[in-house]
Order: structure tokens, then C-alpha cells, then sequence
């Protein structure tokens, strides 16, 4: 698939430069769907502007400014699997990445919704797969490195990031380098599983799905290296829900670089200085570049 024209962002983005928009289906059904009359639209949610109601996934590609790191991510905002944080925890984190040399890439995923999605559980997956066919089909264009592409998420986004990642597609074009996982959810708690019956699955999960999403058992020799960030007083997701993927993916031999902050709750985003969460986009950048050169 070809990169398409440049396509301005809406008046809510006139301060970031205009980026390329690319339509991950393009003019076939993407798979799943089903007749619908949804819109999406936007509005605030949790103190920031979120995407609601998202039917029509796109990319939104921010090319590395001065010397590239041989790095594409796609990156995931959350929003809880109901809507999606696309500016502060998408179009900001992309354009940070891209200063320092990041190839990023925004992706609106569909949500889950039985209204548009005849299995809502798969299509934020499936759209995440065709992100990363779309990067490496277009690397030499773009610049990277076909083997370090990866995915960054946040919370939901980081979720559906390790999911991802621990479940590989058989086409190798499909499946992440690398997880960045910030504020996100491994484990299968009680409280975690009744939030993806009710926002994810939209039904009581199956015995096979419960073991699909029994993350922190899943991990292996061959899952994706990862870099993670949480804050200690994160009252949404605990922030164990990182240390123990962390240690799983230690256990297994698989770089993992870990860091957590003594406040700064859940979903800063790029980071407040106030509580020092800002520092984790240069920790991030740092652990990027050295990825790019070789040394992770």
C-alpha cells in the first residue's frame, strides 16, 4: 500500500504540523465489520479531548525529524477499550518521538462494538496487524528498519499492545519487534476480567479466551522485549500490573527495562513536571535509539 497525500488535522490540532493519514483498509471491508449508522465523534474525557465511537481506523504517520534511528512504533492510545485518547496519549507522544528520530505512528483503532463488529473482541487486534503490514511494507520509503518496528500503548492501548505481542500472527509482517507498554493491564484479576467482558468481549469470556488473556502465563522465550512505565500511586492500574510482566519476561531471557514513579496516578500521558512523570519520553527515546543501533 502507498503512503497517501498529507491530510490536515481537524482545528483541534492546528497547532501540530500536518501529518500523513493513511485509511488502514483503504477500500475493502475491514474485516469484521457489519452495517452500522455509528459517527465518530470527539469530546472531553478524563481532563483531555478523546475519540468516541471510532468505525474508520487510520494511521497517522509522523516521519522522524533530523537523523532517523532506524525505529517505526505504532502507538495506541487508551481510553478504556470505550474511547481513545488520540491527543494526549497519540498525536503528542508521536510528534515527541519524531524530534528524536522515531518514525510514529498513531493508529485510531476501531473500538469494540457489537453495532459495527460482528466479533468486537478482534477488531482493535486485527487493526493493530494491519498498522504494522502497512510500516514495513513501506520501510525502505520510510526510512527504518523492518525488524525494529514495534508498539507503544497506553493503559487500554497498552493492552491490547501486549495481547499483540503475545499472540503471533503466521505472517511476520504482522507481529511487533518490541512492546512499550505505559500504565497498562497483564493480569486477569477479577476486577480486569469483568472490565473486558463488559467493554472488550460484550459477553462472558471462554475458557480459551480466559487463557488468551492470562498474559503473565503466556510469556515466553520468543515474546517481544518491552519497555514499561507506571507510577506507584496509579489507582486504576495497579502498578504490579508492570513489575510482573516485567519479571516474566526476565524469568524467560527477554530484555525488559522498567520504571516507575513515585506519583503521577494514571494517564499522564507525555508527563508533568510537577511529578517528574516527563522524564519517561527521554527514557523512552534513549531505550529507542539504542534499539535502533543494536544494543537492546
Amino acid at each position: 500500500m502507498a503512503i497517501l497525500a498529507c491530510i490536515c488535522f481537524a482545528a483541534a490540532c492546528e497547532t501540530l504540523p500536518a501529518q500523513q493519514v493513511i485509511p488502514i483498509w483503504g477500500e475493502q471491508p475491514a474485516p469484521f465489520s457489519r452495517p452500522h449508522t455509528l459517527r465518530e465523534y470527539e469530546e472531553p474525557c478524563w481532563e483531555v479531548i478523546c475519540a468516541y465511537q471510532v468505525v474508520n481506523p487510520t494511521l497517522t504517520l509522523y516521519l522522524p525529524a533530523g537523523e532517523p534511528n532506524n525505529v517505526a512504533v505504532v502507538i495506541l492510545p487508551g481510553g478504556g477499550y470505550e474511547a481513545e485518547a488520540v491527543y494526549h496519549e497519540g498525536y503528542e507522544i508521536a510528534e515527541a518521538l519524531s524530534r528524536q528520530g522515531t518514525t510514529a505512528a498513531v493508529l485510531k483503532y476501531r473500538l469494540p462494538n457489537p453495532e459495527i463488529s460482528t466479533r468486537p473482541e478482534l477488531t482493535p487486534g486485527v487493526d493493530v496487524r494491519r498498522a504494522l503490514k502497512i510500516l514495513r511494507e513501506n520501510q525502505q520509503e520510510l526510512g527504518f528498519k523492518a525488524d525494529k518496528v514495534g508498539v507503544l500503548g497506553f493503559s487500554a492501548g497498552s493492552h491490547l499492545a501486549t495481547a499483540v505481542s503475545l499472540g503471533q500472527s503466521p505472517s511476520p509482517l504482522e507481529n511487533p519487534d518490541f512492546a512499550m507498554l505505559i500504565y497498562g493491564v497483564t493480569r486477569l484479576t477479577p476486577e480486569n476480567r469483568k472490565w473486558l467482558e463488559d467493554t472488550l468481549y460484550h459477553r462472558a469470556m471462554t475458557a480459551d479466551e480466559i487463557t488468551e488473556q492470562t498474559f503473565l502465563e503466556r510469556v515466553d522465550a520468543n515474546t517481544p522485549p518491552a519497555f514499561l512505565v507506571h507510577a506507584y500511586d496509579d489507582d486504576v492500574c495497579h502498578f504490579s500490573e508492570s513489575t510482573l510482566y516485567a519479571e516474566a519476561l526476565r524469568k524467560n531471557g527477554v530484555n525488559a527495562e522498567l520504571h516507575l514513579f513515585a506519583r503521577g496516578g494514571h494517564g499522564f500521558g507525555p508527563g508533568r513536571k510537577e511529578d517528574g512523570t516527563d522524564q519517561w519520553l527521554t527514557l523512552a527515546n534513549n531505550w529507542l535509539n539504542r534499539l535502533g543501533a543494536g544494543d537492546q
